[in-house]
């Protein structure tokens, strides 16, 4: 695994950045990958680098850095304790899609300062709370991302004032939204509210429902990863990436 720890300076503190690269010299495009509820963890080390693997330099940054130092947590015991937004919401309280959007000023100054990055367009992707981020960055710096990608994110048209879909109007990434079939975070209602959205404000996405899949199917550290829809995702990330990075 080719990776690197590094601690980038927001407007709220010391943000650690976990960057992967592909083998080489370089330089490469890169993708800023927004981690799920669950944090920094292994698991998210091996999709940072899968994703390096194919090309990209990618930041993974721990967007839980206002609490504090925190232990990895262990995915399957937050789900064996039956409530995993109390084991969680210490540290999920701590961001948001706005305060995320703001850090991304800085992880952008990260990737104009390395010399193995190639362009100034990048792509991002988001899982569960980074689905949400991944989209809001997209409406959040419009001159910056060429793609993001959703998936299983939650309450990516509701009625926050954080919502994604009133960004809508100022993306001009190509965007990919891809939910559960079985995700009380993304009813029927909401998928249809948010693919309207994009629509009306005429932007160039696709929108889709995983057949089969829970919320969280990506993660191979969750109890009810499904491989068949993971791989899937992994054919629709690379290839949107692939079609707007190079």
């Amino acid at each position: 695994m080719s990776q690197e720890t590094l601690t980038v300076r927001t407007r709220d503190g010391d943000c650690p950045v976990h960057v992967f690269t592909p083998q080489g010299d370089g330089p490469w495009p890169a993708a800023i990958f927004f981690m799920d509820g669950l944090g920094i963890r292994p698991t998210l080390f091996d999709m940072g680098q899968r994703l390096a693997d194919a090309g990209y330099v990618v930041l993974l940054p721990d967007l839980y850095y206002r609490a504090g130092p925190y232990e990895p947590l262990d995915p399957k015991a937050v789900f064996a304790s039956g409530d995993v937004r109390a084991a969680i919401g210490p540290l999920y309280s701590t961001t948001g899609n706005l305060k995320a959007a703001q850090d991304t000023e800085a992880f952008l100054a990260l990737i104009d300062s390395r010399k193995d990055v190639a362009g100034g367009k990048i792509g991002t992707t988001g899982y569960c709370m980074g689905g949400g981020i991944s989209l809001t960055v997209a409406g959040t710096y419009p001159d910056r991302i060429a793609a993001a990608a959703s998936f299983h994110g939650g309450g990516l048209a509701s009625d926050s004032e954080e919502s994604p879909h009133l960004l809508a109007p100022k993306m001009t990434a190509r965007i990919y939204v891809a939910g559960a079939d079985q995700d009380g975070s993304y009813p029927p209602e909401m998928a249809e509210k948010l693919d309207a959205a994009l629509t009306d404000a005429k932007v160039d996405h696709r929108c889709e429902i995983y057949e089969g899949a829970l919320h969280g199917w990506t993660m191979a550290d969750f109890p009810i990863y499904n491989e068949p829809a993971a791989e899937r995702h992994w054919r629709e990330l690379l290839a949107l990436f692939e079609a707007t990075l190079g």
